[in-house]
């Protein structure tokens, strides 16, 4: 970096006046711009910042600033300003209070530095394609843009980092709502491959985490009623996810990622759909028409109590094929993560081997073991494959489109839990008759438009198609023994299930977003909605119609010995319309308000039947089906106001919705033979209603002492109305939603992060979260036990918080080591409402995780270890506490389980940027 003196620097004074401080880095809205090792600060009344879309130009207060470029094109420092900028030709000063210093961007053309309040371009030069490049808010991942000890410095990055939940480019700490960002580098830097591992770092989210069979159940502010589970069965759709513009229920891995943005609270006026908590938004990096370039990332470690070591690997592509018009960008990675969990005792040949050889309480002599069961280690292993492709096709600044595919599949041969020394099982060990595999697979298409309006609005469309594929297998053999259906006379008897379940989702939004000038900005946009389901599930009792027939239990063989068969189909379409406007009463005040109108109808049809009691082959199902619809309003009002350049607040009150739906279960034939079993849905089990939650929040964003100190801080309540709540049919316990009830969250959440030294710096996050019932619900729980007003809700942590530590040791120029720690902490969680119907008091913990990063020039290496002291801790849990070592007719149930977390990994990671 070449020091030049000069006097060429030109602003408004809110932007001159920058005092001595302590910062390094001083752009976040482009990671590629960066300041080394500046010795200054903004310090000026500068509150806010915006984007003009219709030019690319960075604004402060309205007001745009201009360098004169220097006389050559090499990277200059102003002395001068008492300013530290980086020059390429001509840029544009940004600065705001939330980033770390001032910082600049480049300008379209050399025409842009001409001094103007509202600089804009000729009609002719809007419409000629390549006159200007594409800029986006995007890094540039996997290119150095300055030395690598500035990349390294990263003083409250992920306050300043630009998000865009509110349809406009704003930084986090000037955003008037409640929302978090988690940056690239600190995704990175703590390895946080999806959103189990993110969770920690998100103020008010919890994520069941049961392992690499499920998608982890996102609750936000304690809303959720569904139990815990250790199948990963995600039945909580209370929580919006998206990626980029596309809502999903996939879980894609966390690679080339921007940003994630949470949003907490309901955001039922731009988001709608299923926002009843909030919304989490992945914001992926976009291609890049300029320059070509790769990263490639691999991983390996050791695993306490697996036998064999993980690795994962990945790479990055960005392709510019016509500059200025189009560019393609790849990432492709795989995930090879051993397990830990034992299957000890699998049925070596199911309806011979004896699952208890020994009677109850015993697995008997090695020799009987031997004889029944064969062993299986590390079944829960974590075998991920994950891409996503972009091409851009750009015309202009003023017309573009994204077209992304995205898919992903995982593979797994078991649940990452234990029996809880069910029958003397270990620590370790499973007690379940059957390996359990899911494959998981989900594909994602979208084509998103972008087209400026006259200079008036910007024009979105996003239409997108999700299909995901789940396919998984279970033990079965506890659900019979205790629905005691008089199966365990069969002394080899044991069963197994098999579920096929397909998604389809079709989207499109419209959206106008105003790019006008004046006090009153707006969006308006219009949201349809498809999504159709196809589940086929199966029971298998291996060896049982024959012993039957042999036995008088039956009269009827069938050598598939297919006990139970189900298939139902729904179908949810919604429609919306909505509007969003903002009013600047003041410099320093304005007002936003929302509302959506939304229209949604379901219906299902489908059918069980119980082919052990059919002659085979026939498999005869009822058939059964209707339909159900509603339709209603939510709305938003917020107002923010900013006391000084250091200290903003805002109060927002919201509201959200769920939309109702039919359950995944067959209709009963009525009248009911009850001389038969019987799995079905009774009238008034079949659909179910749409709930709604109504927010109000009041918050501040700040920063002291020259921009060291940086905090968000936020109260709320919430009232959720007519909850949907987990609970199972009469018929055949099969699990449905239901209405009931009425029930209140009341938190607070914090996050900060604070610069001690030009080295060091800490974040922390907490959030406290009192979610509880507040009427009683007659058989609220799993259809069988009252709850009652003041009643804990199950599935969040009333306590919760992370700290970390990181500090930056420059060798010189070119290189650096980076020393990070991290603890967080993981409150108690309850299994079911009020721990009603024998639930479980899950107990907190705290995990630890470190890594030494060294960082030279292209090359990034580090050692890691996460969970540094093996905390052996229980994530989540499945069934009722009171079954554990329950006998039924002699047999020993082995229906209650717990999952637990992942111990202790130690391991070392390599990048490396062409």
């Amino acid at each position: 970096m070449r020091r030049t003196q000069t006097r060429f620097w030109e602003g408004a004074p809110a932007c001159r006046s920058c005092e001595p401080a302590i910062a390094d880095r001083a752009n976040t809205l482009q990671d590629r711009f960066y300041v080394p090792h500046s010795k200054y600060t903004c310090s000026g009344p500068i509150i806010r910042f915006s984007k003009d879309t219709s030019n690319d130009i960075y604004l402060c207060e309205n007001e745009s600033f201009k360098l004169i470029p220097s006389l050559n094109s090499n990277p200059l420092m102003l002395q001068g300003a008492n300013m530290a900028v980086m020059s390429s030709r001509s840029l544009l000063l940004l600065c705001a209070t939330a980033l770390v210093g001032c910082a600049v961007v480049p300008a379209s053309s050399y025409a842009q530095t001409n001094p103007a309040p509202s600089p804009k371009r000729s009609s002719a030069e809007k419409k000629k394609p390549g006159a200007t490049k594409d800029r986006t808010t995007q890094p540039r991942s996997g290119t150095a843009s300055a030395s690598s000890k500035a990349r390294s410095i990263a003083a409250a990055s992920d306050e300043s980092i630009v998000v865009t939940a509110t349809r406009r480019a704003v930084s986090v700490q000037n955003s008037p709502t409640n929302i978090t960002a988690i940056g690239a580098d600190t995704i990175r830097n703590e390895r946080l491959d999806d959103i189990k591992t993110l969770a920690a770092l998100l103020p008010g989210v919890t994520v069941l985490n049961s392992g690499p069979n499920g998608a982890g159940n996102i609750v936000m502010r304690g809303i959720s009623t569904s139990g815990t589970s250790t199948n990963g069965v995600y039945k909580n759709n209370a929580v919006g996810v998206y990626l980029g513009e596309v809502p999903m229920y996939l879980d894609f891995m966390l690679l080339d990622i921007n940003h994630v943005e949470s949003l907490q609270g309901p955001q039922g006026t731009l988001f709608g759909l299923g926002t009843l908590g909030g919304t989490i938004r992945y914001m992926p990096n976009r291609p890049d028409t300029h320059k070509y370039s790769i990263t490639l990332h691999g991983r390996v470690f050791g695993q306490y109590h697996s036998t064999s070591p993980g690795g994962d690997e990945d790479v990055t592509i960005n392709l510019p094929i016509w500059k200025d018009h189009i560019a393609f960008r790849s990432v492709t990675g795989y995930y090879d993560d051993p397990g830990y969990i034992d299957y000890d005792y699998v049925l070596r040949q199911p309806g011979v081997s004896n699952p208890q050889p020994a009677g109850p309480g015993s697995f008997g002599t090695p020799a009987q073991q031997a004889q029944n069961f064969s062993r299986h280690s590390g079944v829960n292993f974590n075998h991920t494959l994950t891409t996503r492709n972009q091409l851009l096709l750009r015309y202009n600044d003023d017309l573009k489109m994204y077209l992304t595919y995205a898919h992903q599949e995982t593979k797994t041969d078991g649940r990452s839990a234990t029996g809880v020394g069910v029958m003397e099982t270990g620590n370790w060990e499973a007690p379940w008759r059957y390996l359990e595999p899911v494959d998981r697979n989900g594909d994602l298409f979208s084509a998103e438009v972008n087209a400026n309006v006259f200079n008036i609005a910007q024009f979105v469309s996003t239409t997108a198609f999700t299909h995901q594929v789940i396919e998984t297998r279970n033990d079965n053999t506890d659900l019979l023994l205790h629905l005691d259906y008089g199966y365990q006379a069969f002394p080899q008897f044991s069963s197994w299930n098999e579920s096929y379940n397909d998604y389809r989702q079709f989207n499109q939004e419209l959206r106008l977003v105003s790019t006008h000038k004046g006090p009153f900005s707006w969006v308006l946009g219009g949201f349809y909605n498809k999504f159709n389901t196809n589940t086929l599930y199966e029971e298998h009792v291996p060896g049982f119609s024959e012993w039957g027939v042999a036995n008088g239990f039956g009269n009827l063989y069938r050598p598939d010995e297919l006990e139970y068969a189900s298939r139902v189909e729904t179908e949810t379409a919604e429609r919306a319309l909505y509007s969003e406007g903002t009013l600047h009463l003041m410099k320093d005040l304005q007002i936003t308000g929302g509302i959506r109108y939304f229209d949604y109808d379901a219906s299902d049809s489908g059918g069980s039947g119980l082919p052990l009691y059919q002659p085979y082959p026939e498999v005869k199902l009822s058939h059964a089906g209707g339909g159900t619809g509603s339709n209603g309003i939510v709305w938003k009002a917020n107002a923010s106001y900013r006391f000084s350049p250091q200290l903003m607040s805002y109060f927002t009150y919201s509201t959200g919705y769920r939309v109702g739906g039919y359950n995944r279960v067959a209709a009963c034939v009525l009248p009911i033979n009850t001389s038969v079993q019987n799995i079905c849905a009774l009238p008034n089990e079949i659909s179910y209603k749409p709930d709604s939650t109504r927010n109000i929040e009041l918050g501040f964003r700040g920063n002291l002492f020259h921009n060291r100190f940086v905090f968000s801080i936020d109260g709320y309540h919430v009232d959720w109305l007519n909850v949907q709540v987990p609970s199972q049919t009469v018929y055949g316990a099969v699990g449905i939603t239901t209405n009931g009830g009425r029930a209140a969250s009341n938190g607070f959440e914090f996050s900060g992060s604070l610069r001690i030294t030009r080295q060091f710096h800490v974040t922390a996050n907490y959030s406290y979260v009192d979610a509880h019932l507040t009427e009683g619900v007659a058989d609220l729980v799993n259809g069988v036990a009252n709850a009652y007003a003041g009643d804990r809700l199950p599935g969040s942590m009333k306590n919760s918080g992370a700290i970390t530590a990181t500090y930056i040791l420059p060798l010189d120029d070119d290189r650096t080591l980076r020393f990070n720690w991290m603890a967080a902490y993981s409150g108690s969680i309850y299994s079911t409402v009020g721990l009603r119907d024998y639930g479980t008091r899950i107990p907190s913990y705290v995990t630890h995780r470190a890594s030494i990063n060294y960082r030279s020039g292209k090359w990034n290496m580090s050692l890691f270890m996460n969970n540094i002291f093996n905390q052996r801790a229980i994530t989540a849990v499945s069934n009722q506490s009171n079954t554990l070592n329950e006998q039924v007719t002699g047999v020993t149930e082995r229906y209650y389980a717990q999952s637990i977390l992942a111990p202790r990994v130690v391991g070392l990671e390599a990048s490396v940027n062409f």
